[in-house]
């Protein structure tokens, strides 16, 4: 069994002796470290003739504890005289950190260094949206090589999947815009203009734009997540060997699903929200459920309905590139995955908002407003 480190301290006429004995080590000294840490009173001397070995944590412990009572190092073998030397003069009180930079430098000096990192970024898109349009050019020549399967798998899981959690969150904008829409227009005796408020709002824009929202937190960030995960396993890489595209088998399958079921999921987010005002015109509003149904087909311009869904599948394909773009993009370590995966996220609500926007200025000068 290894001996263990000791010390003792006693009391000499030149001041107090701090006597260690034994090996002073990394694997023996653990037990004495808070003792010799917590020594009272001043020591005048440290005393390693009864050091049998010592390496560079037992002589950085004698080193630190001289310094501390400005004690005399005594007794030491040739081999801690050398580490005693290399270790003099190294402190471990020195700030580790580095100067901070004050805010007027620091801030201008990160939001260069973003849009530094937008023009790489935009780079990177305009790439990845060129092999798109490659692979797809190859599938329109060679259309045996598209992956039919995937692509019904992919709609399964962007689509059908969703429908639930779609259906009860529009159901409940509808309570909620027909219930707050109810209350303002009471106070101009118009509760009945709660019809065209509901229909209007979720056909033309928020059907629509919700849905896209909930489709790029739900299955953007889902591509960006599984094709993270494939880049790390290399999974990929191995696709490209063996003679398979990662864009045609991978990219391609999933965008289409984005572009093709955004449109009915729009549409069904605006008849959910609709049957939900419906319920609070029943129950609040004193409007019967199919009467408000009945309403709708009157109030609501065919255009509206058009409107949203011509939205609808350029917010799937804006959801659709910027999942499977930042999936593709992961490389280094698993933490790149959560990363790109928020990155997806939001830059795909961005730029749908961004959109919204552009297109309800567009449809107005059409005069669609």
């Amino acid at each position: 069994m290894a001996r263990l480190a000791e010390y003792e301290l006693e009391q000499g006429d030149g001041g107090a002796v701090l006597t260690l004995t034994g090996p002073y080590l990394v694997s023996t000294i653990g037990a004495l470290d808070e003792e010799l840490r917590s020594l009272d009173g001043p020591i005048a001397r440290v005393d390693l003739s009864n050091v049998s070995e010592i390496d560079t944590v037992g002589a950085w412990m004698a080193c630190n504890i001289a310094s501390e009572h400005q004690a005399e190092i005594t007794g030491a073998s040739e081999r801690a005289q050398r580490l005693l030397g290399a270790l003099d003069g190294i402190s471990s009180d020195e700030d580790l950190a580095a100067p901070r930079l004050p805010v007027w430098s620091r801030v201008p000096e990160a939001m260069g260094e973003k849009v530094f990192n937008a023009r790489t970024g935009a780079i990177g898109v305009i790439s990845f949206l060129g092999a798109l349009l490659i692979s797809a050019g190859n599938l329109f020549k060679n259309p045996r090589r598209f992956r039919i399967v995937a692509l019904v798998r992919q709609v399964e899981l962007v689509g059908v999947s969703a429908l639930p959690i779609i259906g009860l969150m529009s159901f409940l904008i509808g309570i909620v815009i027909a219930q707050q829409g109810a209350v303002q227009l009471a106070a101009f005796g118009a509760e009945t203009l709660t019809v065209n408020l509901v229909g209007r709002i979720t056909l033309r824009e928020l059907g629509v734009l919700m849905t896209a929202i909930m489709v790029a937190g739900r299955s953007g960030s889902a591509f960006a997540a599984q094709l993270g995960t494939m880049k790390l396993t290399e999974e990929v890489d191995a696709m490209r060997t063996i003679g398979i595209s990662p864009m045609e088998a991978l990219v391609i399958p999933r965008i289409m699903a984005s572009v093709l079921t955004m449109p009915l999921l729009g549409f069904y987010a605006s008849c959910m929200a609709i049957i939900g005002g419906a319920v609070v015109g029943d129950l609040m509003l004193g409007i019967p459920f199919w009467t408000f149904l009945a309403r709708i087909k009157e109030v609501v311009p065919t255009y509206d309905v058009w409107v949203g869904l011509i939205k609808a599948p350029v917010f799937g394909l804006i959801v659709g590139l910027a999942g499977c773009y930042n999936g593709m993009q992961v490389k280094g370590n698993s933490e790149e995955v959560g990363i790109r995966t928020t990155m997806s996220v939001v830059s795909a609500i961005f730029a749908v908002i961004v959109l919204d926007a552009f297109f309800a200025v567009f449809f107005t000068e059409l005069g669609w407003g």
